[in-house]
């Protein structure tokens, strides 16, 4: 074999030990772009961004390689993906933000187990990067080595997941028409979330703030509400919820019960609805408040009060005289105050609604007079069926005397009718 020729050595070394910055000119000649003497560039720098100017020289598109930018929850897992079309024999390689080379080819360059192999082709080179941290943010690298060096580059955006958020500022129980003031805060956010408060199906408008964490990625936000309660709000849950792009949906919010003390209501409720004399009755009182009522007295108007209760908060009348008509009132009390309901008392007459006695009675006379119908039917039938059956019995008796000119000859053929059969029953004999 020849001697190598040293051409191609020397380009070789011409490229490699150009100024950083020069260009070779169309004779084929370095030019110097603003740079001092004796300064070299590193040996990828160089090759990188030296550009040749003769056609014949120029880089295809087509081995440009391409990637995209991807978003990842902190803990999850990302896939990081780079294809070329025409690779020049060249391989593939990932490199991390701090330049650290991942993979080369098929090739592991970092020992870090979360990072993985997913495909390795001339044309493409795929890796999975599992538990990702907020430190593996940042942009990732993927380059070929072909004349010059191509590189695309491969934004990973890691989105931290807020914690649940906590309430704080309730302490005991509010009176009604006492102002609330409630707090609720999360960190662990990245970007910040947005807090929202709800109470029931009614939205609260709260105050937000941020602060960054002290990792200097993440942040923790905080929000206020303030608002009136009433009675209605007694045994209320209270609402934060966190809002996110890393939590796809999910509910992440946290509850607090609130409860209120007001003044106690009452209502009283006949039972019977509608009381006649000669019945029981309860007059119910059924007090409502917090705290609940203790105490529930009974008072009628124009008589001695207080009346004497006899069972629980209900008023007993063991039989309604039509002197029990009147207006009553039932007051409930509490430490919270007091309430009086008032129920105005008729009592109807005796019920007209027959006994059971009484129909049992007419059952059974019903019944009865039925029975008797159908006896007098049946008797009736059978009188009309005899004296059509006498009546055939004389005709029979008197036959023959149908064809007789006069009375006389009918007796005479009846006779000799009764003749004849006997003497036909003598000649059998």
């Amino acid at each position: 074999m020849g001697a190598p020729s040293a051409v191609p050595l020397l380009l070789l070394l011409a490229c490699c030990w150009a100024p950083a910055g020069a260009n070779l000119s169309q004779d084929g000649y370095w030019q110097e772009q603003d740079l001092e003497l004796g300064t070299l560039a590193p040996l990828d720098e160089a090759i990188s961004s030296t550009v040749w100017s003769s056609p014949d020289l120029l880089a295809s598109q087509d081995s440009q390689p391409w990637t995209s930018d991807e978003t990842v929850v902190a803990g999850g897992t990302v896939v990081l993906k780079c294809q070329v079309k025409d690779h020049e024999d060249s391989s593939l390689q990932w490199s991390n933000p701090a330049q650290q080379t991942l993979y080369f080819g098929e090739k592991r360059a970092l020992r870090d187990n979360r990072i993985q192999l997913v495909s390795s082709t001339p044309h493409e080179l795929s890796i999975s990067i599992s538990n990702v941290a907020l430190a593996d943010e940042g942009e990732y690298t993927c380059s070929i080595f072909t004349m010059p060096v191509r590189t695309a580059k491969s934004l990973v955006t890691v989105l931290g997941i807020p914690q649940k958020p906590i309430i704080t500022g309730y302490k005991s129980s509010l009176r009604e028409k006492d102002m609330a003031t409630l707090n609720c805060q999360s960190s662990g956010s990245k970007p910040a979330a947005h807090l929202t408060w709800r109470k029931g199906d009614q939205e609260l408008r709260g105050e937000q703030k941020i602060q960054e964490d002290p990792n200097g990625k993440t942040f923790t936000v905080s929000s206020s509400v303030t608002f009136q309660v009433t009675r209605e709000d007694d045994g209320a849950n209270i609402v934060c919820s966190v809002n996110h792009e890393s939590l796809k949906g999910a509910d992440r919010s946290t509850s607090q019960r609130i409860e209120v003390l007001y003044t106690p209501t009452a209502m009283i409720r006949p039972d019977p609805p509608h009381p006649r004399e000669g019945q029981k009755l309860l007059l119910h009182c059924e007090g409502r408040g917090n705290p609940v009522p203790q105490q529930y007295l009974w008072v009628k108007e124009g008589s001695e009060p207080p009346l004497k209760m006899t069972q629980d908060s209900a008023l007993i009348f063991p039989f309604l005289n039509k002197s029990d008509s009147g207006t009553y009132g039932c007051t409930a009390i509490s430490n919270m105050g007091s309430y009086t309901a008032y129920f105005t008392l008729n009592v109807n007459d005796p019920s007209p609604v027959p006994s059971s006695s009484s129909t049992y009675h007419a059952i059974i006379g019903g019944v009865v007079a039925f029975i008797v119908f159908l006896l007098l039917i049946l008797l009736i039938f059978l009188g009309h069926y005899l004296i059509r059956h006498k009546g055939t019995y004389l005709t029979h008796e008197a036959k023959g005397s149908d064809d007789a000119p006069d009375a006389d000859t009918a007796i005479i053929n009846a006779e000799g009718g009764q003749s004849g059969g006997d003497d036909k029953k003598e000649y059998f004999i």
